[in-house]
């Protein structure tokens, strides 16, 4: 297959005529964050293993040739679906160049140290939306019996193997789990996580090493079990909707008034954002598989009891994603009324909002985590940049709600989290043009 369009896109501009009502419908995506620990997780095994519903944008692509890069043969047999054979000499280190370029290449480390008995991680890359540490993934491979020595680089030794062990999680990270998760499967005896992050990738993933023949108890919970095996197989796996980007879509149908459709959605990774969208006075209808966001909104933010000024927080699952703030501060713009939108996890997700002040938003910033947002407002078109996936996503909405022209510079930001989305997005309705950087 050929490389994806949006493979070097981040000198891309978005232009965008605002103010039309975007209509008709829409079949959600791969989950980006399942399918980058599941391509990961193709190291753990010799044999072949088929992913489908792969979202081929730029950090799925990027994973691809990490994976490639240590030896195993990887191949786009469709435009999403992957096929990876780890089955000669696997080289336990992590490629420099690509590492930086996303933050999950940490993901190949419980991998690698797994089949190969050590690895040499660099540090990762990815949004700089905080400080992100990588400390409870070295604590919980020193858990497992890992050796571990930190320069400019991280080197993980494990010459006898990895030994089950029962730990907690000093706190339940996703990545962390699922690097933990990784290790252990190959691991000698039984491994415990205490306060495991529970989120719908992570599941994804418990639930693909079980097709590869891993033993996993508490998938779903915050307690995992896991039986060692001394090997495991190949297998098909389909990657699961995206929740994040069916809730995208959830916020760019309620900022343009117009009706949108959302297909093949997964409802029971939809309740804390179904919950926190209702909250911002967003009304949505939710059919089996079907999700559809009606065309007269009338968007009234719901108060606490006595009138109180309400709070949107996030949290580990099932609380509200921490990737959707970004995009709630986008709709409460449009929303009557005011809320305090409270970013817990990363200290710098909130700093974009000064871009859709810039088009008129009534934001105030009182501190690295905490906005205070007040609708609605007229935004108008301004000249931004997109400094991550979320943030961008957040503009792309106050685009295309606002008054005139917008262009969005760094587009490659999007792109990263979104596939096609300007194409998808003119299927809508929207006037969105790509210009190449």
């Amino acid at each position: 297959m050929s490389d994806s369009p949006n493979r070097n896109s981040l000198g891309d501009l978005f232009v965008i005529e605002g103010g039309k009502p975007l209509s008709g419908r829409v079949s959600v995506g791969g989950n980006k964050n399942g399918a980058l620990p599941i391509i990961a997780a193709c190291l753990l095994t010799d044999q072949e293993c088929i992913v489908e519903n792969v979202p081929r944008i730029r950090d799925t692509e990027v994973m691809a040739d990490l994976v490639k890069s240590v030896g195993a043969e990887v191949e786009w047999i469709e435009q999403n679906t992957l096929r990876i054979k780890a089955a000669g000499e696997i080289v336990p280190e992590i490629n420099r160049a690509l590492s930086v370029q996303i933050r999950a290449s940490i993901l190949l480390a419980g991998p690698l140290l797994a089949r190969c008995g050590s690895v040499l991680v660099p540090p990762p890359g990815g949004d700089v939306i905080g400080r992100r540490r990588i400390d409870t993934h070295l604590h919980a491979f020193a858990a497992l019996g890992a050796e571990i020595e930190v320069e400019r680089d991280f080197m993980l030794r494990a010459p006898n193997g990895l030994i089950g062990d029962r730990f907690f999680m000093d706190e339940p990270s996703v990545t962390a789990t699922e690097n933990a998760v990784m290790a252990a499967v190959l691991a000698k005896g039984d491994t415990t996580l205490i306060n495991a992050a529970c989120e719908p990738h992570v599941q994804d993933l418990c639930r693909f090493l079980v097709s590869m023949g891993a033993e996993i108890d508490g998938i779903g919970s915050n307690v995992l079990c896991v039986h060692g095996r001394a090997s495991l197989g190949g297998a098909r796996h389909r990657i699961g909707p995206d929740h994040i980007e069916v809730a995208s879509f959830i916020g760019l149908a309620a900022v343009t008034r117009g009706e949108i459709v959302i297909e093949d959605v997964e409802p029971d990774d939809l309740h804390p954002v179904l919950h926190g969208f209702e909250r911002l006075g967003v009304r949505i209808e939710l059919d089996g598989r079907t999700l559809t966001v009606p065309d007269d909104q009338d968007l009234t933010i719901r108060d606490d009891f006595g009138g109180q000024v309400p709070k949107l927080e996030d949290g580990p699952w099932p609380q509200f994603p921490a990737d959707l703030t970004s995009i709630a501060v986008a709709v409460a713009t449009q929303a009557r009324g005011t809320i305090l939108i409270y970013e817990k996890m990363f200290e710098n997700r909130l700093v974009f909002t000064d871009k859709l002040v810039s088009m008129g938003a009534r934001i105030v910033l009182c501190d690295p985590h905490r906005a205070i947002v007040t609708g609605p407002a007229q935004l108008v078109g301004e000249r931004v940049d997109s400094p991550d996936i979320r943030a961008g996503m957040a503009m792309l909405i106050g685009a295309l709600c606002a008054e005139g022209r917008t262009i969005i510079g760094n587009v490659g930001q999007i792109d990263r989290g979104y596939e096609r989305i300007d194409e998808r997005l003119r299927g809508l309705g929207a006037q969105i043009e790509r210009v190449r950087g």
